[in-house]
């Protein structure tokens, strides 16, 4: 079979292979923004500066340390989710008993200043992270670099193992307590103060770790969480703000759909996402996988 749909077999299993990355992306971050909203009722604005550090972590470690990727995958991750952690401290603790706008400007105005200093230091121009996995699987008909398929599994294994936390453990259902009921959750003498801050620091460190893996295939750059978050947004608003399993197959899905919109309409693949957004508030406001309450 030379083609599908009169498009050329090589386009377009590129073109699957290229939205299952982005999916694999939209999917990480998305579940950390459906398990801070969901969790600590915050929109947090700050999500794709945090990515932005966890490539520029990557980046650093390598740069100036000599760490190889396989040691930033653990550290990027760890450092991100400590800022994650102070933050959450020293600002949004202060913010969960009041109007959420005023979360919502708090993380905006830090994405602003994170990037901004990103920028002074680093400029706007990209800089480069080498490949940690060389080669690929030839197919004949097209060439899949391995780094995209381990990319592909690993943030699949992230996100499904994630949710196994937070849905079917003990320690997720007492993460799920804290938010809504947590003078219940006070009686049994756990520290409730203390699971707010590490759900922040999960979901952040999601973001980081999101980072570290888009490092070696884009530039790791300032711009690089800005230009992604508000489609990371409508990810969300598609799958229902909180719902975590709603982000990681909507994540995963509408990567495929913009994927494979390049190949039959590439006119609109800048769109389509936000086609599909606009379609779903219509029909259904929660979101495909949300509560209607």
């Amino acid at each position: 079979m030379d083609s599908i749909f009169g498009v050329p077999v090589s386009a377009f299993v590129g073109q699957l292979i290229v939205g299952l990355i982005n999916g694999a992306f939209y999917a990480l971050m998305s579940l950390g923004l459906s398990i801070i909203f969901g969790l600590l009722h915050v929109v947090n604005f700050a999500h794709g500066a945090q990515y932005m550090m966890g490539a520029f972590v990557a980046w650093g470690l390598l740069e100036y340390l000599g760490l190889s990727y396989w040691w930033a995958l653990i550290l990027a991750p760890l450092l991100v989710a400590l800022f994650g952690v102070l933050m959450e401290r020293v600002f949004l603790r202060h913010l969960y008993h009041v109007d959420h706008v005023y979360a919502l400007l708090l993380t905006f105005g830090v994405a602003l200043l994170v990037e901004g200093a990103f920028r002074y230091k680093f400029g706007a121009s990209g800089q480069p992270y080498p490949n940690p996995l060389e080669g690929g699987l030839d197919l004949s008909f097209t060439f899949i670099p391995w780094y995209r398929l381990w990319v592909i599994g690993v943030a699949l294994a992230v996100c499904v193992g994630t949710w196994y936390f937070i849905e079917r453990t003990k320690l997720g259902a007492y993460l799920r307590a804290a938010n809504e009921n947590p003078t219940l959750v006070r009686s049994f003498g756990i520290n409730v103060p203390r699971m707010l801050m590490l759900t922040y620091g999960l979901a952040v460190g999601l973001a980081g770790f999101a980072g570290v893996m888009a490092a070696p295939i884009y530039q790791v750059s300032p711009l690089m969480g800005s230009n992604l978050i508000i489609v990371v947004f409508a990810v969300v608003v598609i799958g229902g703000m909180g719902s975590i399993m709603g982000s990681i197959i909507t994540g995963f899905g509408l990567g495929v759909i913009e994927g494979l919109t390049k190949v039959f309409y590439p006119e609109g693949a800048n769109v389509v996402i936000f086609l599909v957004m606009i379609l779903t508030l219509a029909f259904r406001p929660n979101g495909l996988f949300g509560r209607n309450d």
